[in-house]
């Protein structure tokens, strides 16, 4: 029986790292020689690659300048490499803010992207002939579409229904008995909490989770994988350098990430120095393959720790420890202590009497934060009593610093389909 999708997810590492070196100095040298950007971005820079590590010399890529870039050089800036005829899809990053990260994939890039997504389904034990709920959004934004390229690739009947639309889900789960689901936690939470209110069985037995940091919480997976009955993966990826190209296997143990495509480093948030392996910091990744819109050490402000340390499924590409940790913007610093969403919602979704839902609201002044409180709500009416208090010990226990909490009624704090927010924050003038 086929144990990998592509045998290159076990290569040796040196074998490995050989491949990544051949393919970063091809695509430094085409993106020297024919991306403006980048000609004047590495002004000055020793582009001679010897070892993987020589690329900690380049300065790294935010979205900011992307966003600029894109608006002084419309529509997509002086970085895109295809021609025109060579363009197949937009997509856009997801972001809320401003003009929103544009990126085009050449009909060889929609080929890796789909292969790349259908090892993440392989590994998660999807295979042939399997009925997939597709819950990632459609359209202009990336998941939705990579996975149902991989789907075909792989032979699964795909239900397209997208983010959101939660009757139609249900409906599709009870006509059609899919197997999988793929969606943000927050919505595959919230499918399991309408599932349990309507009386309705669930079909599924994998979950593949992204779009949010959390699903290697473990309360959070916990919590998914009782509520629907499920074994939850956690899934990775971004607009601007690939959807789906980190993924969990059967063993739980971190996502792995397709290193024969992107290339992985971890850096100091402060001085965007590399940091040894093991050690919690941003992820920068570069593209080895991207043929249209590639990119050079982008600083994706995701935080998490990796190791290169062979997995329990026989996978050699490196993977995370914990997943994505969190967002460095949306670090919390209060009162001497700094913490992440990811921490809050551990404790948070520990609680039975607690729905998954959760916010955290910090009230601002002179650019410190005066006050933190979390705000949960209660999974039934009247189990409140005494709760407060012991929510705030654990949270304290956690998180080194006492924040305030507020309970708050069943059913009113938003669901969403899509990215939630957790972190709301208030400037006082």
């Amino acid at each position: 029986m086929q144990a990998y999708w592509d045998e290159v997810e076990t290569l040796p590492r040196k074998t490995l790292e050989a491949l990544q070196l051949e393919r970063l100095r091809a695509q430094v040298e085409r993106l020297y020689e024919q991306s403006p950007f980048f000609r004047e971005k590495w002004a000055g820079v020793d582009r001679r690659i010897r070892h993987l590590e020589d690329l900690a010399r380049f300065p790294v890529v935010t979205k900011a300048e992307l966003r600029e870039e894109q608006r002084l050089h419309p529509p997509l800036g002086r970085y895109v490499l295809a021609p025109r005829e060579a363009w197949r899809e937009y997509h856009p990053s997801s972001g809320t803010t401003g003009l929103p990260v544009g990126t085009v994939w050449s009909e060889k890039d929609v080929e890796n992207i789909a292969q790349v997504t259908a090892r993440t389904l392989f590994a998660y034990g999807l295979r042939p002939g399997d009925t997939l709920l597709n819950g990632f959004s459609y359209g202009l934004w990336v998941a939705g579409m990579a996975v149902h390229h991989a789907a075909r690739l792989l032979g699964l009947f795909v239900l397209p229904v997208g983010a959101g639309q939660t009757e139609r889900h249900l409906e599709l789960i009870q006509r059609f008995q899919p197997r999988a689901l793929t969606a943000t936690p927050s919505f595959g939470l919230y499918l399991a909490e309408v599932l349990k209110e309507k009386g309705l069985e669930s079909s599924l037995s994998i979950g593949a989770f992204g779009g949010e940091a959390g699903t290697e919480n473990p309360a959070t997976r916990r919590r998914l994988e009782e509520a629907l009955g499920i074994r939850a993966y956690d899934y990775y990826g971004l607009a601007e350098m690939g959807p789906t190209f980190a993924g969990e296997c059967e063993a739980q143990a971190g996502l792995h990430f397709a290193e024969d495509h992107y290339l992985v480093e971890v850096v100091d948030p402060e001085t965007k120095e590399p940091l040894p392996e093991g050690e919690v910091g941003v992820l920068v990744l570069t593209h080895l393959t991207r043929e249209a819109t590639p990119l050079v050490r982008y600083y994706t402000g995701d935080l998490a720790r990796v190791t290169k340390e062979p997995c329990a499924c026989g996978r050699t590409h490196l993977r995370t420890v914990g997943g994505i940790l969190g967002r460095a913007d949306d670090l919390v610093v209060y009162r001497g202590a700094k913490f992440y969403p990811t921490q809050v919602e551990e404790v948070v979704r520990r609680f039975p009497e607690l729905t998954s839902e959760y916010r955290i609201e910090v009230e601002e002044s002179g650019g410190v934060v005066q006050e933190v409180t979390v705000v949960v709500e209660l999974a039934r009416p009247g189990v409140g009593e005494g709760l407060v208090e012991t929510v705030r010990k654990a949270l304290k226990e956690a998180l080194g610093v006492t924040p305030g909490v507020r309970l708050e009624a069943p059913g009113t704090l938003e669901r969403t389909a899509f990215k939630a927010k957790r972190v709301v924050r208030h400037v006082r003038s």
